[in-house]
């Protein structure tokens, strides 16, 4: 990394700020296009998906049980249990083949 380093920082501070203003700026109505606000109603959920479910299989000693309890998760959360019981049973998953696999 050459250069000086305020330099890349007050970038990255601009970068960063022009993603945030500009769409206030630049859309001043209600947004009227069903497609766009579909789009726009799923980017967080999409990108919180991204983040967490690579992790879910990564942070396991073998992935074949983070990929199991994924889909305990998965189950489970589509039958309505609340946050605490699916993490719960997810890490218990988890246990389970892990000592199964071992």
């Amino acid at each position: 990394m050459r250069g000086n380093v305020y330099i890349y920082i007050a970038v990255m501070s601009l970068v960063s700020f022009a993603v945030r203003v500009l769409p206030l700026t630049l859309i001043r109505g209600q947004i009227e296009n069903r497609f766009i606000r579909s789009f726009l109603y799923y980017v967080p959920y999409v990108t919180l998906a991204v983040m967490t479910f690579p992790a879910i299989v990564e942070a396991t000693q073998f992935p074949l049980a983070g990929v199991l309890a994924l889909a305990v998760g998965m189950v489970l959360a589509w039958l309505g249990a609340g946050l605490f019981p699916v993490a719960v049973a997810c890490c218990l998953t988890v246990l389970a083949a892990e000592l199964i696999l071992l």
